[in-house]
């Protein structure tokens, strides 16, 4: 998701009391469970872990995303890890 002139497209992150998380610039869901959720971002790959994860909210169109759970920690895989990284063993 790029915005006109090729810059990426705005990224927050909001973690509230570790129970609700709100992602926007988000590009992509890849994968999820209840216990992870993996996701391409405008600022790269993001990996949110927990436990009872559910997607309250998700709209592509605008990049925008809703987690509710126990949310234990949020990374950012590296861009220049390439298919090698965490992020493809994750997705094996």
């Amino acid at each position: 998701m790029a915005y006109e002139g090729g810059l990426a497209a705005p990224h927050h992150v909001v973690i509230e009391d570790r129970k609700s998380l709100t992602v926007s610039g988000v590009e992509d869901v890849e994968r999820f469970d209840e216990n992870t959720i993996v996701l391409s971002t405008s600022r790269g790959a993001m990996v949110v872990a927990g436990e009872n994860l559910h997607i309250e909210k998700l709209s592509l169109d605008g990049g925008d995303l809703k987690v509710d759970g126990d949310i234990d920690s949020v990374s950012y895989e590296e861009e220049s890890a390439g298919r090698g990284g965490f992020l493809s063993r994750l997705l094996r």
